[in-house]
């Protein structure tokens, strides 16, 4: 493995944990409404636990209400049912076929607490690019004590992976700080 392929491969493990920081930040509800809310409801289906989105349609109704359309007549009542029951606080209605899923809007503590859940998922995401420098790092020292690189290619290895490490981190700073002002916006 060369120098090359070890800033390489940390870019792009940075990269993921980016990504999965971004995704797990949509999760986070902000009192606005979005259908991504309602991917960790599963429902009963046929005799396997299946998400909400694969046996109806969900979409934005308004900026503060999602519907949710079963595909099939029976549905309605058990969607209706698993939304309930989440952990997510919310209470749809049904009207007819569609249930309608109005976002309460949020208190002021609930607004810290949701910051603070945001903050802790920061800094699950920048303890994993820590891992990563850590990790790539051990690469360039192994190389260098085998002897396939010299000290100056491993210091500037070194160097290297910090700069990206630093730039990452700023990154998630970046959407942490940008999640939270969405959440504390009233």
């Amino acid at each position: 493995m060369s120098i090359a392929d070890i800033k390489k491969t940390a870019e792009q493990k940075m990269a993921r944990s980016v990504e999965a920081l971004k995704n797990e930040l949509h999760k986070v509800r902000t009192g606005r409404a979005h259908p991504g809310i309602l991917d960790q409801v599963h429902i009963e289906y046929y005799g396997s636990m299946v998400p909400i989105s694969q046996v109806a349609n969900v979409s934005l109704l308004d900026a503060r209400t999602i519907s949710v359309q079963p595909w099939e007549k029976g549905m309605g009542p058990k969607i209706e049912k698993a939304i309930r029951e989440s952990d997510l606080g919310l209470n749809p209605s049904s009207q007819g076929d569609l249930l309608r899923v109005p976002m309460p809007p949020l208190t002021e503590e609930r607004r810290r607490e949701l910051t603070k859940v945001v903050r802790h998922e920061g800094e699950d995401a920048k303890v994993a690019v820590r891992n990563i420098r850590r990790d790539a790092n051990e690469h360039a020292k192994r190389l260098m004590k085998d002897k396939e690189i010299g000290e100056d290619e491993e210091r500037r290895s070194l160097d290297e992976v910090q700069k990206l490490t630093d730039r990452t981190i700023a990154e998630i700073d970046r959407l942490i700080a940008g999640k939270e002002a969405e959440i504390m916006a009233v």
